[in-house]
């Protein structure tokens, strides 16, 4: 059934669109999760397609991620599933080792996506109980469509960036751009800088531009937890993951909380506001992370880093806070996070949730019907993905062993489903 072609009637004449078979699921995202789910997948001899909007693994680290970035937690907390970190690997790998990591892992597992082939929309065709995949491919935008059992979402939690809507950026003059085009502070030496956001992302652009000799303000327009990211050498989310095994997340909570006062000391008289959910608790129920500080608190603390409240607008090389105070600023940089682009492309509103997540919790998110599946989506990181890609692969393979066990039968479904796809 590979490389077929049908012609489709329309008011202006006839055009060719290609469409293919996939013997197996299809997996839409080559990003850590993607890759987890194919080698999976692997190990259980079942074939697969993924497909890549960009032309290379993990888009998100190669394209989008700054120069300083390092995994925020030790790294046996986020090796992919059968593989783990090369042991001279530092606890906290670094951008460029993430990267030859996953690119190892790819090729051990002889995983090779579809480049430049970007999803426009997927829909299931309860007829004959296929998903429908439509895509554009290469420079030339050329339209295809995929038809397969088993459709794999793997495009993650931070497929998109969120840009806030603020009065006065488009006057503002200056440079603007998201930290995922941020690289290094290194062409930002001497600027009053603007950071907007106090996520993990704004706390580490902040501190690079300080240590170019920039002059960052940090916008906190909300509470925010800021966590030492060890505690005598050991890792805070590594003692958390052991205390969650014997004691109630409250308690732990406040174990936490203790400890950050005891490292960092009050941090709220710096313009930063705890919430009042604790740290683990806000995780679960908001997906919102805590800050794990590696030094940015040290450069507010002396006032390298200046804290100030929610913007009230822009105006060409200068900012009025919502406090009233003005500021000059050559530059901004939005550390305004990410989101799912799942609802733009995917039509189903059963599993997955307006905001592109799937509305059953983990660990139960990663299986809707009809061959629908979710990895990456679980708040927890490349762990979770992992847990996600493990269970994914042993439902696919189930399935896919059993109706192996009869090929003639198997043959005649599938012709049986192919002349109902004809007929579209």
């Amino acid at each position: 059934m590979e490389n077929l072609f049908r012609l489709v009637d329309q008011d202006q004449g006839f055009f060719q669109r290609k469409w293919t078979l996939v013997n197996g699921p299809l997996i839409v995202g080559a990003g850590p999760s993607g890759l987890a789910t194919a080698a999976c997948l692997r190990e259980q001899g079942v074939p697969f397609v993924v497909l890549e909007r960009a032309e290379c693994i993990a888009s998100l680290w190669q394209k989008r991620a700054y120069d300083r970035l390092k995994l925020h937690l030790p790294k046996q907390f986020c090796q992919l599933p059968k593989v783990p970190f090369p042991e001279d690997f530092p606890e906290y790998p670094t951008k460029k080792q993430f990267i030859e990591y996953l690119e190892s892992y790819a090729k051990r597992f002889d995983i090779n996506p579809k480049f430049n082939e970007c999803v426009q929309s997927a829909r299931y065709d309860e007829t004959s109980g296929f998903w429908r995949v439509k895509t554009v491919r290469g420079s030339n935008k050329a339209e295809f469509e995929y038809i397969c059992r088993w459709l794999v979402v793997a495009t993650g939690e931070n497929a998109e960036s969120v840009v806030p809507d603020i009065d006065g950026l488009a006057d503002f003059g200056g440079e603007v751009i998201h930290a995922s085009e941020y690289k290094s502070g290194e062409k930002f030496k001497g600027q009053n800088v603007l950071v907007v956001g106090c996520g993990n992302s704004g706390m580490e652009v902040s501190l690079d531009l300080a240590n170019h000799n920039a002059s960052p303000s940090m916008v906190v327009r909300s509470s925010v937890h800021v966590l030492p990211r060890e505690v005598l050498g050991k890792s805070t989310f590594e003692l958390a993951v052991l205390m969650m095994k014997w004691l109630p997340l409250w308690l732990v909570d406040m174990i936490l909380l203790i400890l950050a006062w005891l490292v960092l000391g009050n941090i709220e008289k710096y313009g930063l506001k705890r919430p009042l959910m604790g740290p683990l608790e806000l995780k679960n129920s908001k997906g919102k992370t805590p800050v794990l500080d590696i030094g940015a608190l040290e450069k507010i603390k002396s006032g390298d880093i200046q804290v100030v409240p929610g913007i009230k607008r822009l105006s060409r090389g200068r900012l009025e806070l919502v406090n009233g105070e003005k500021l000059d600023v050559n530059s901004v940089v939005l550390a305004t996070g990410y989101r799912s682009n799942v609802p733009s492309w995917l039509q189903e509103g059963e599993f997955f949730s307006k905001n592109g997540f799937p509305k059953a919790p983990f660990p139960n998110g990663w299986k809707g019907k009809g061959g629908l599946y979710a990895v990456g989506f679980t708040r927890r990181g490349l762990s979770g993905a992992s847990s996600d890609a493990i269970n994914i692969a042993q439902d696919i393979g189930k399935a896919w062993k059993q109706e192996n066990k009869q090929p003639k039968k198997r043959t005649i479904a599938c012709h049986r489903r192919c002349i109902s796809l004809s007929q579209f």
